[in-house]
């Protein structure tokens, strides 16, 4: 039988960092970190969701192996991923009497991450970060490659700054606990992978029924293969000059929408799902993708998420104003990244934006089935 723990690296040089994906981490994160680091000051920040569930295992076991740990419990949703609750988190790290020796620890989703993290890269100029991501999409995702920052009303992730984690303890076992909606989003993002590489993209469509069902062995290998495509991408490509680009496929209107919806009205996988979708109608537009795997690219989305999110012809303004303040626009022009194939992405800049007006007004004529949350 196959182990099922696994351990993945992040090849950066003195920066390098482990990724280890199991079940039973939480209880075993001081004895993990200690490994890694001496025992320092710890600033926990979590939300009340979270915490609930975890914060009393890994505040006990980071004390075991002697860290004094501060805790930090900010308000869960993405609304609080801001200047604000971060102006918050620095006065707690001040009241801890944090130096540039000491970590903060992310323990949450990549709300949390993304939050923790830019407040470790930004006190004292930095200070030392742990990601402990207690969602499938932080797992997959936001907890590797550095990316940390906060939205402002114009847009999400405006503020941010690469800055990597020294370790990322990833706990299978907290996925049990997740809302059927969290898992089949988180699951988005690991499709995404498989459209930057084809044994992947065909080792997903496979596993989902698996994957759905929350199988143990399916769900550490999924979750080790993506972050072995990410680690690959950021060790090539740290701070998005190149190759890291293609991560965002799905990201261009998938931001677009969740600002248009307001932001928590839509998980950020569903959202980029809805996202991929558009990607592979303009893909398919521009010569890049044929019907067939456009049809294989639009099931494994529907499968994943049950249904897409729907639109009104209100929000098609909305969500392209919102495109063209995204970071991925270059003097005032699209870069979208698009599917080449399934298991191949590539930067394109031949959509304009009539063509995603096109797609979008297309999806909405089409009654699109909606589930209400």
């Amino acid at each position: 039988m196959e182990p099922l723990s696994e351990s993945i690296r992040v090849p950066l040089g003195e920066r390098a960092y482990s990724i280890l994906i199991d079940t039973g981490l939480l209880e075993r994160a001081g004895i993990l970190l200690a490994e890694t680091v001496h025992p320092c000051r710890v600033m926990l920040v979590t939300n009340p969701t979270v915490a609930q569930w975890y914060l009393q295992p890994v505040r006990q076991s980071l004390q075991a192996a002697g860290f004094h740990v501060h805790t930090a419990v900010v308000p869960d949703g993405e609304e609080y991923k801001n200047l604000e609750t971060a102006r918050t988190l620095y006065g707690h790290a001040a009241s801890a009497c944090l130096d540039r020796s000491d970590l903060v620890v992310a323990l949450g989703g990549g709300v949390i991450g993304d939050l923790a993290g830019f407040v470790a890269a930004t006190y004292l100029r930095g200070v030392g970060f742990v990601q402990v991501p207690t969602t499938l999409l932080a797992q997959i995702d936001s907890s590797i490659g550095g990316k940390v920052g906060v939205n402002l009303p114009e847009g999400k992730n405006l503020v941010g700054a690469f800055y990597q984690p020294c370790l990322v303890l990833s706990d299978a076992s907290v996925l049990y606990t997740l809302p059927e909606r969290e898992i089949r989003a988180g699951l988005i993002e690991m499709l995404k992978h498989g459209l930057l590489e084809p044994e992947y993209f065909a080792w997903y469509e496979k596993a989902l029924p698996g994957l759905l069902a929350l199988e143990k062995s399916t769900l550490i290998k999924g979750i080790a293969g993506s972050c072995r495509i990410k680690a690959e991408i950021v060790a090539a490509d740290e701070r998005e000059a190149g190759r890291r680009a293609l991560l965002n496929l799905g990201h261009t209107v998938g931001h677009g929408l969740e600002k248009a919806a307001g932001y928590g009205r839509w998980r950020h996988g569903e959202a980029v799902g809805f996202g991929l979708i558009i990607a592979g109608r303009l893909a398919l537009r521009l010569h890049a993708l044929t019907r067939e795997e456009l049809a294989r690219l639009e099931s494994a989305v529907r499968t994943t998420l049950g249904v897409i999110p729907s639109i009104t012809p209100e929000m098609v303004e909305p969500i392209l104003e919102a495109m063209m303040r995204d970071k991925k626009t270059i003097a005032d022009r699209l870069h979208f990244v698009l599917p080449m194939g399934l298991g191949t992405a590539a930067v394109d800049t031949r959509a304009e934006p009539d063509m995603v007006r096109s797609e979008l007004k297309a999806l909405i004529e089409e009654g699109e089935p909606c589930r209400e949350y």
